[in-house]
Order: structure tokens, then sequence, then C-alpha cells
């Protein structure tokens, strides 16, 4: 009985990883040679898919009109000696209480945050407002790629590794999605085949894709073979975490330490995409502790693990976090708040200029708020995503990357210090 394809997928428990590629790349790329690059800048973007509540996570406790906008979900002013209050950054914002991991890193000066950052679309639809940011074309519909997928268009790589850009995620992201290279992978073990002994199940595969010389995709199984076989000669499970670094057990957690491990085992990456939901608190949004705070701990563990487990990699590494949208400045019946507007994000890494928050603070009276109801935009996202595409990874035609947006030098916050 022949054997055909959908079946063999099916049954011999492939798990190949999803290549957002022409099959002529893989077959190019295997053939180089990925060598070590030590001053290789890295960026490391994060989604909060939900659109994350900026102002619990960075408080704004020196504005007269936050705690009483919130009147059951404001989180504490700073005060010594409890858990369940804010700490402090500057006199006037301060971090949520699960977000503590992340002090140390402020106080050493490489945690930088932009608080009133948004998109200057008005749009309140989670779908919308996350497209508009991963393609970085806010209220523009249909652009065919993403911005990272556009920086490594415009930045050119013909000894780009196969693990150029990676996303740890089980579809590709729209910010990767394009003409340049991307994988995306839901774990490193699963990139590759499973099943079957000695062998058996991948010469089986192999020989399937390589047989029919007139099947369009004729060398694509092989090509791709290649690539399993160059990221399991370079094994990145292989380096446990370091420095003390303690993952979460969570989805998350796992997705950021097999990251470092990719960074660890030098496989040419360059670009890597992770993304974590659960952030669109409509109701029991809870103050310094409930659902919020458990996301935020979550959130905030994996990242400083990240860091600390990378130690003097971070050297030419940024971490990039972002969220589609905020919420509302007052709470709802429900205890909890609405689609907003603007958020803040954080940066994390050696070119960062951090131990600062960057950005104009906008005001939470109400006739400072966008619509009377949110906070208003003071930073335009594209220009974050600007500095840090211009500034650390060093792409010398920012205007390619953001069609229909001149990213001008004197918009950037200064967050980076290239």
């Amino acid at each position: 009985m022949a054997v055909n394809r959908r079946f063999f997928l099916k049954s011999s428990g492939l798990a190949l990883a999803s290549f957002a590629i022409a099959p002529s790349f893989l077959k190019r790329a295997v053939a180089q040679s990925v060598g070590a690059s030590k001053d290789r800048p890295i960026i490391i973007a994060i989604f909060q898919r939900g659109a994350a509540d900026g102002i619990s996570m960075v408080v704004p406790f020196g504005d007269k009109n936050y705690a009483s906008a919130r009147p059951q979900i404001a989180i504490p002013a700073p005060r010594s000696g409890s858990a369940d209050t804010s700490i402090d950054l500057d006199g006037f914002f301060a971090l949520h209480p699960a977000l503590a991991p992340f002090k140390p890193v402020y106080d050493a000066g490489h945690l930088a945050i932009v608080h009133a950052v948004g998109s200057p679309d008005n749009t309140r639809s989670h779908f919308d407002a996350q497209d508009y940011m991963e393609s970085a074309t806010p209220g523009r519909k249909g652009t065919p790629d993403g911005w990272l997928n556009r920086y490594m268009q415009s930045k050119k790589d013909a000894k780009a590794s196969p693990f150029r850009a990676v996303s740890m995620t089980s579809t590709m992201p729209r910010s990767l999605i394009g003409d340049a290279p991307a994988i995306a992978m839901t774990s490193i073990s699963d990139f590759g085949v499973r099943g079957g002994q000695g062998g058996a199940s991948a010469s089986s595969f192999e020989a399937l894709y390589t047989g029919n010389s007139n099947d369009a995709l004729h060398g694509t199984g092989k090509e791709a073979f290649e690539a399993v076989k160059m990221l399991r000669k370079a094994n990145p499970q292989q380096f446990a975490a370091s420095n003390g670094a303690a993952y979460p057990r969570s989805g998350f957690g796992q997705s950021l330490l097999q990251i470092a491990q990719l960074i660890k085992a030098d496989v040419g990456l360059e670009v890597a995409f992770a993304d974590v939901g659960g952030w669109d608190t409509h109701s029991n949004q809870g103050a310094a502790r409930g659902q919020l705070a458990n996301r935020l701990q979550d959130f905030a563990q994996g990242i400083a693990a990240l860091y600390k487990d990378l130690g003097d990699r971070m050297s030419n590494i940024v971490i990039l976090t972002m969220t589609e949208f905020g919420r509302t400045i007052r709470q709802n019946g429900s205890g909890g708040t609405d689609h907003g507007h603007s958020s803040c994000l954080f940066a994390l890494g050696g070119p960062v200029r951090g131990g600062k928050v960057y950005g104009k603070w906008p005001g939470l009276a109400t006739e400072q708020l966008y619509e009377g109801r949110d906070l208003t935009l003071t930073t335009d996202f594209r220009d974050v995503f600007a500095e840090v595409a211009a500034r650390h990874l060093r792409a010398a035609n920012p205007n390619a990357i953001f069609p229909g947006f001149t990213p001008n030098p004197s918009n950037y916050r200064g967050f980076i210090t290239g």
C-alpha cells in the first residue's frame, strides 16, 4: 500500500516546526556555518496579549487622582516593611509588588520603563490593536508583513542561520510574518521527528519527501531535516539555567528558558519572540493580590530569570515587552477595568539606559484623560520600536521597517545607549 504524506505525518508523530520560509532558504542556510558572533545584537520581544493594565504595573502613586479612580483596586503607595504596597522607583512611580523581581535590574540601571505608550489608533478591539502593533502600521489592515520581519528584510544576511528568528509559539506571530525566514516552535524538543526505533521514522519521512522529483515539495523534507540535525548537534537543551536563575514552570517561563538555551547554543539567533496571555481583566482584577498580581508574578519571575540566566550575554541583548493597549482609569462595577488606550512597556538589557521611567506623564484628571476615560498617549510605540531597531539592532534604514511613518530620532526617549 502506498503511504501518502498526510497519513505519514499523522501516524508517525511528526512534530516539525512551522517554517515561514521558502524551501530554498533551508537548502541555502544549512550549508552556511553559523559561527559564533559575540557582538551580534539580539532582541527578545514579549507580547502581553489581552491589554495589560499599565497603571497597575507601574503605579503613578504621585498623581493625586490615581487612588480615587480605583477605590478597590488601586495599588497602595509605597510603605516600608509592607509586602502589599507598591515598590517606589522615583517618588512618583512605583512597581506593582508582584513585579519585585524587576527592582534589582532597575536599580542596576538595566531596566527602563516607557509609560503612556501605545498606538495612535483608537481601536478597542484586541484583534485589530494587536495586528496594528505587530505590523507597526496603526489603522492599516492588510499590511502583509510584521515589523520584525521587515527589520530582517532590511538587514539581509547571506550567512544567516535557519534559526535567525524563532518564535516560541504554536503559530507564527504577526510580528515575524513576511519574506524573511522565521521559525515557530512550541518547544525545542518538538523540533524534529519523534517515534520509530533507530531513526526509522525519520528516514522514512526523508525518503518520502525526496522520492518524487516532480513533486512541488521535492527536497523540502531533506532540507528541513538538515535544519533539524543542525539543532540536534547544537543540543540547546544541554544548557541548564545558570547563575541561580529559576524559571517558572508555566508555559511562559519555559518558553523563556528555551530562548536562553538557543542563545547559549549559538545557533545564530537574532530575533526571539514569546507571548503571554491573561491580561484582559474585566472583572476581579485585584490590587496587590489577586488575578492581575498572579499574572504579573509569572511575567516578572520569567523575565528576571531570563535576564539572570544569560548573565554577561545580556551585554548585547534587549528584552522588549509590549501590549496592544491599556485599561480604563476608573474601575468598573465588577472590580475590573475595561479596554483603554495607553499602557507601559519594559526594556531590559545591557544596551538599556535604565533606572528611569521614560515618557511624558499626561496626568489622570478627567480633563487630561483620552476620551475622558483613558491614559492619554504621549509616546507612539513606533518611536520605541524604531529606537531599538536603529540604536540596538543597527538598522541602517528604519524607514523601511515602518511604512507610512518616518522615525525621528528627536522623538526617541533615549533608553537605548547606542
